[in-house]
């Protein structure tokens, strides 16, 4: 079975998710919304980390329950934005280009999620399912709430 292929991608991927969330709650402290309720997202994406990591030893997997609180490296979103802005820094467009790269990575996540769901139904293993089906849900809220805000804030910065 491949499983342990859709673990360690998922693994990957709420890894990267949790880092891309500090680093938005990080560089938008102006930004009470922002800042506070990435953080919190954040914390779902390293609770899932660890329960992956905890998954995939039953497969043989060497995952770390650990996922960065604080940013280590740029993130691709940042570079992203840095590429994005190059001739226009203003802090407005900086938020909707970081929200934009956290909405995908948040579908991307998301994906994943459903992957592990429906190979893990399809295998009888019902822990796997149990683990998404307690974890994916945050996941679309995570999801939802990037929508939202980009939904909320995209008006009245690219109007201004």
């Amino acid at each position: 079975m491949k499983i342990g292929l859709a673990l360690r991608e998922l693994h990957r991927s709420e890894t990267s998710l949790a880092r891309q969330l500090s680093e938005l709650s990080d560089r938008h402290r102006a930004e009470p919304e922002i800042h506070h309720i990435a953080r919190d997202l954040a914390a779902w994406s390293r609770d899932h980390v660890r329960a992956l990591a905890e998954a995939g030893r039953s497969w043989g997997l060497d995952l770390s329950p650990d996922a960065p609180e604080r940013p280590g490296s740029p993130a691709p979103v940042r570079i992203a934005s840095d590429d994005l802005l190059a001739d226009r820094p203003e802090p407005g467009l900086e938020l909707l280009a970081d929200l934009r790269g956290l909405h995908r990575a948040c579908a991307g996540v998301s994906l994943d999620w459903e992957l592990l769901a429906q190979s893990a139904q399809a295998a009888k293993k019902a822990g796997l399912v149990e683990l998404a089906g307690r974890c994916h849900p945050q996941t679309l809220r995570q999801l939802k709430w990037s929508n939202a805000m980009l939904k909320e804030l995209s008006p009245q910065i690219l109007t201004s």
